[in-house]
């Protein structure tokens, strides 16, 4: 459907023109050259719903070559990494655009990459769209904008229902992430997910294995970086996505012997994980690794169930086994080195703090416990703090106030002792002179030996550790 602007559609160019006045200009620049050029997708919808930002998704009828070369006359910067797949990108001022030309795309059966097809209609383009809400378009090239909208996405606006243009099995099988995109605009806009795309979801889940490890794990974390991901996650353990693409969450869902009652862990890293979120201000705002730890926290518990004789259950060394099973599994979705280091460090020390009891902690423990969290000490705190989640309030009030006495000790001595900046009373090169030894193996062990030390004593000063330092080296039976 080709309508005058509306109602919408007067809403979405005001916000065009208040948010990215840019985009007029781009357009003249399309209608000069004789092509089409509109507004599309995502970004009709957010500027519908008021939050249009200043990256913007055109489509257009002119060929990749041509939106280049147009682009390269308006824009300060032009990427075309994505020209092979129809698409120019680049920037001008504080707008960033993407103009894809008119295309249909489909995967084979067994292929990672969609095949593309050149449209000759922004109608048929917008066919190939994940869902209605995203196949609106504003057509700005005319002599007046043209709001289009030929599958009601405006009306499942608002509803915010999330249905698809075409049927959800045509639409999941030509790119099987639309089936993570409906959990991720679950999580981020609070959408309601249509009965029949659920089906189809459950019905195709398996298909989902074609696509490349990378576009999963981006989908992944946009829904833990929500504001919702309870809505999301919830969405893929339910249509067996998780099964395929993160196995260790449904898994979580253990069996409750009637004779072993235990809390229900897939509730209980949800819980977790929203209770994470709320405390997130002190890591300066939202935190994919806090949440990541906080989703896989107890991942290694069906592992380690084992049900105790008289009733109960124990999950012995779960921290140990769940940090293993995150490294792999994060491993597979081609996260970075350092976020699977951070989060595998926060499973395999979030029990740690339960040795604390009453606080009798020495300080060396205390320091032990900061040296392990390193730099990610204020993730661990705000881990430990969101596993709390008994309905006991006197319990619950019991643990939050250990906790707040260990952080109390750990300001403490980092005040006194400079925690954060642990290290030997000594450096290498004066050890190397110390011992009168070349660079080698046991420098570094005289270092390790010598943090030990700090650790355990705290600052001893350089003369009373070079002291040490010739015990230790002499208990050695070295010269």
């Amino acid at each position: 459907m080709t309508t005058a602007l509306g109602a919408a559609g007067e809403l979405a160019i005001q916000s065009l023109i208040k948010r990215a006045p840019l985009a007029s200009s781009l357009a003249d620049a399309f209608r000069k050259e004789g092509f089409t050029l509109a507004l599309v997708g995502g970004s009709v919808r957010d500027a519908i719903l008021g939050r249009l930002s200043g990256d913007l998704d055109f489509t257009t009828n002119a060929p990749p070559a041509s939106s280049r070369k147009i682009l390269s006359l308006w824009a300060e910067n032009v990427w075309d990494i994505g020209i092979a797949f129809g698409t120019v990108a680049a920037s001008r001022g504080d707008t960033t655009v993407e103009v894809t030309t008119y295309r249909s795309e489909s995967y084979d059966e067994e292929s990672r990459k969609p095949e593309v097809k050149y449209g000759d209609s922004i109608e048929k383009d917008l066919v190939r769209r994940d869902f209605t809400v995203n196949a609106m378009a504003l057509e700005l090239t005319g002599d007046a904008p043209l709001f289009i909208d030929p599958y009601n996405g405006l009306g499942d606006l608002a509803l915010r229902l999330l249905r698809t243009p075409n049927t959800p099995q045509a639409s999941f099988s030509d790119d099987p992430l639309r089936m993570m995109r409906a959990a991720r605009f679950a999580s981020q806009l609070d959408f309601e997910v249509a009965d029949e795309v659920q089906s189809a979801m459950k019905e195709m889940a398996g298909r989902i294995s074609i696509v490349s490890a990378e576009r999963v794990r981006e989908e992944l974390s946009k829904i833990l970086m929500s504001s919702n991901p309870r809505a999301g996650i919830s969405l893929l353990v339910e249509t067996g996505i998780t099964d395929i693409i993160l196995p260790e969450v449904p898994k979580l869902k253990l069996e409750i012997d009637e004779h072993h009652h235990h809390k229900d862990v897939y509730e209980h890293s949800l819980t977790v994980l929203e209770q994470a979120i709320e405390l997130e201000e002190r890591l300066g705002g939202p935190n994919l690794v806090i949440r990541l730890a906080a989703l896989l926290h107890d991942i290694g518990k069906p592992k380690t169930r084992s049900l105790i004789a008289g009733g109960g259950v124990s999950f012995h060394h779960h921290e140990v086994v769940g940090a293993r099973l995150a490294k792999e599994r994060m491993k597979a979705l081609r996260f970075d080195g350092e976020t699977i280091e951070a989060v595998t460090s926060l499973i395999s020390l979030h029990l740690r703090f339960h040795g604390y009891g009453d606080g009798e902690w020495t300080d060396s423990a205390v320091r032990r416990y900061v040296r392990d969290a390193g730099d990610y000490l204020v993730h661990l705190h705000v881990l430990t703090r969101a596993d709390c989640t008994t309905r006991n309030k006197r319990k619950a009030a019991s643990l939050a106030a250990t906790y707040q006495s260990l952080e109390d000790r750990i300001s403490v001595l980092m005040e006194e002792e400079e925690l954060s900046k642990l290290r030997p009373d000594l450096d290498g090169a004066q050890v190397m002179r110390i011992l009168n030894v070349k660079p080698s193996r046991v420098v570094g062990l005289a270092l390790d030996f010598l943090l030990e030390l700090r650790i355990e004593q705290g600052p001893l000063g350089p003369e009373i550790a070079e002291k040490e330092l010739l015990k230790w080296w002499a208990s050695r039976g070295e010269k």
